[in-house]
């Protein structure tokens, strides 16, 4: 379903271009407005070096690395397990992508709650990966140069791992105030891990944290909560008990399932199992927007904000992708799962104007059981 602006079109709108009736930076978000509602789904063709990996598990996650070079993929096997790969998107304008995909040895098969791109050695070097295990769980920071076509000689081991009760989520913080941090979001705490001295940092907490986002600018970790609360913890002070430690509280009538902080870092997106999806201003505790027709009454589902295109995105349970102005809260797009709903295949999506890195291609990625699909713009 395409829900175009009345009178939005493109001759329109370079014609007012021209005349200076539009700035530059609406004219670039109208202009994402209209190529996103004409977007055309093609099936991307997968290759892999090893020929059992391709098209024969099941997607459930792919999260981007900061370039849109890589996106890490977490695939469902058959006998419980999962399977983690990279795929690197360079090739996305050409006919294929190439996949890389290993089994990992120092971490297999085990499930997984919540994956992020880390940033120790290098931009994008690591993978923190919160696992799920019979009692306790398994948190992980593991080089993503483990899953590459190198000689696997020569792979560096894994930095990081320690056993943890069950993680729902976690964050890396690349506030230069707390260095080489990364945060896991547990029953009802949270542990904040440096990883090059060990130490660690708990907050206790009165329900389950569900969503994280570590800020840039200072060092403050945002948590959402399954009883619907927003808190923001400073990850510079000593452990505290009670709520004293906690900056700002906002709060949700339902669990929290995503929390998306926008760049000038004022503002936080965030949703949550009622299916609402609020922008709120950090600095009045208020909710000033709300993305309406977005559907999630028991997944953990994550929000996607473009701000240079001024897009939002969101995949509901209900297997719809939703795209939505970041400005104006306006409904663009609905596009339906490519195959049949169902609990067990809620499509994962990357949206990036730039997938493959400086010089790549606009559009959406959508992995959904075997299959990875990208909608371009034209």
């Amino acid at each position: 379903q395409k829900t175009t602006r009345p009178g939005l079109n493109s001759s329109m709108l370079l014609q007012k271009r021209q005349l200076g009736l539009v700035s530059s930076t609406s004219y670039c978000r109208l202009v994402h407005e209209l190529k996103v509602n004409c977007m055309q789904r093609r099936k991307i063709e997968i290759h892999s070096p090893d020929s059992s990996v391709a098209g024969t598990n099941n997607f459930k996650i792919i999260v981007a690395d900061v370039a849109c070079e890589r996106i890490f993929t977490v695939n469902d096997v058959e006998h419980g397990g999962c399977k983690y790969g990279i795929i690197n998107l360079r090739g996305l304008g050409k006919e294929s992508l190439t996949v890389e995909m290993y089994d990992n040895l120092y971490f297999t098969n085990r499930k997984v709650n919540s994956v992020c791109w880390a940033s120790l050695t290098h931009p994008d070097s690591h993978l923190c990966l919160m696992g799920i295990a019979e009692t306790p769980g398994c948190a992980s920071l593991l080089p993503a140069s483990l899953f590459s076509s190198g000689n696997p000689g020569d792979r560096p081991g894994m930095l990081c791992s320690f056993k943890i009760s069950t993680a729902w989520s976690c964050a890396w913080c690349l506030n230069p105030q707390a260095d080489n941090c990364f945060s896991t979001g547990l029953t009802r705490r949270v542990l904040v891990t440096n990883i090059v001295t060990g130490h660690r940092q708990i907050f206790g907490t009165s329900s389950d944290v569900l969503a994280q986002q570590f800020a840039t600018q200072t060092p403050m970790l945002y948590n959402g909560c399954r009883s619907g609360e927003i808190f923001s913890i400073d990850v510079r002070q000593r452990n505290r008990k009670g709520h004293s430690w906690k900056a700002i509280r906002i709060f949700h009538d339902s669990a929290v399932t995503s929390i998306r902080l926008l760049e000038a870092e004022h503002y936080l997106m965030a949703a949550d199992m009622a299916g609402k999806i609020k922008l709120w201003d950090l600095r009045a505790a208020k909710c000033v927007k709300q993305y309406k027709g977005h559907h999630n009454e028991y997944a953990i589902l994550p929000l996607h904000v473009n701000e240079e295109e001024g897009l939002l995105t969101a995949v509901g349970q209900d297997c719809y992708t939703r795209i939505w102005s970041l400005q104006d809260a306006h409904l663009l797009r609905t596009i339906p799962s490519p195959h049949p709903s169902s609990k067990d295949a809620i499509p994962s999506v990357v949206f990036s104007s730039r997938l493959g890195g400086s010089r790549g291609v606009p559009g959406l990625l959508m992995a959904v059981k075997q299959d990875l699909y990208h909608f371009s713009y034209n």
